[in-house]
């Protein structure tokens, strides 16, 4: 009788062993059965949350289930991706991570409280390339100008940016960097304003979203004198790039896409990647990011992981050598 007893007592226990290894594998084939989150990590109205509400549509229809967007802005991104990695792995919030947070906010700030590399990639959703520009009753026309001028007054040219430690910025710096010339950078509080004194004829020059720029270059306020894409861009096809002037180091983009806390399993990862390459394929998405000047994202999980490599060695490199710090 206790052989017995003991017997049926190891069997419940192999059953519910059993079980216990089953529940996270059903769990995974359900997915998704609820309502997922994505995690904005700036303001809604922005560029980053307008585009992430309007896949998140697309993702909802592709998925079945609804997908909620959390605005977590502050601390250029870091409060939103200090969230996600506190998040549940179990692919019910996911976030969006971007230029700032993953591959530059780690070496300017004196400290984050997340580890970039401890996120899942899942999907890039676009690079959006920048143009340096100046008001049109300035005389740099070119690369050169601008190098020339700088170079027999150093210190004399200024060029505004959006905040210390963004793409405007750090754009700014890499090109001093490889042309070797010595600007004053101006830092605004946001792109909207550095614009604004852009437009005014209070700054020489600015690093600017391809997409923000076109209305006034279009306008004849101000003038591009080149693009920091890899090629040029069909909406400004005039306007060479930084590599056609002679500096194929100043290539930047301020992109952004979708991302997992770490621990997430893979085939839940594999689900949420082909969806939202169907999501960001889809007509609407891709007309907005293209209208932008902005490139469309998409490629696998392991791509977007190399690509976020490459741009946290790229711009932690260039903070330490220009000392760029947040205090």
């Amino acid at each position: 009788m206790t052989q017995i007893i003991r017997r049926n007592a190891l069997l419940a226990l192999l059953v519910a062993a059993t079980g216990l290894c089953a529940a996270p594998a059903l769990a995974q084939q359900d997915y998704p059965n609820k309502a997922i989150t994505i995690i904005v990590p700036f303001a809604a109205g922005g560029n980053t949350d307008v585009k992430t509400r309007l896949v998140a549509l697309q993702l909802a229809s592709i998925l079945g289930k609804p997908v909620i967007i959390d605005n977590r802005p502050g601390a250029s991104g870091n409060i939103g991706i200090e969230m996600l990695g506190r998040a549940a792995p179990d692919g019910y919030t996911i976030g969006m991570g971007s230029f700032g947070p993953l591959a530059v906010n780690p070496s300017i700030y004196p400290k984050v409280n997340f580890d970039p590399k401890s996120f899942v990639p899942i999907v890039l959703l676009e690079k959006s390339p920048l143009v340096l520009t100046t008001p049109t009753d300035k005389p740099y026309k070119t690369v050169k100008d601008v190098v020339t001028a700088a170079r027999a007054k150093p210190g004399a040219l200024n060029i505004a940016n959006a905040g210390p430690g963004g793409a405007h910025h750090l754009s700014a710096e890499l090109f001093e960097s490889a042309a070797g010339i010595d600007m004053v950078g101006v830092p605004f509080k946001g792109g909207g304003p550095a614009s604004t004194a852009l437009l005014a004829g209070q700054v020489d020059l600015m690093f600017e979203q391809t997409g923000a720029a076109i209305p006034a270059i279009q306008a004849g306020k101000i003038r591009p004198i080149a693009v920091t894409s890899a090629k040029r861009l069909s909406t400004m096809p005039d306007v060479p790039t930084f590599a056609e002037a002679g500096y194929p180091q100043v290539l930047v983009s301020n992109w952004m896409g979708y991302i997992a806390p770490k621990g997430t399993p893979p085939t839940i990862v594999a689900k949420l990647q082909a969806a939202f390459v169907k999501a960001i394929d889809h007509a609407e998405v891709k007309e907005r990011i293209l209208s932008q000047s902005n490139e469309v994202g998409g490629g696998t999980a392991a791509e977007f992981a190399a690509f976020i490599d490459s741009e946290s060695a790229k711009w932690s490199k260039l903070v330490k050598e220009r000392g760029i710090k947040i205090e």
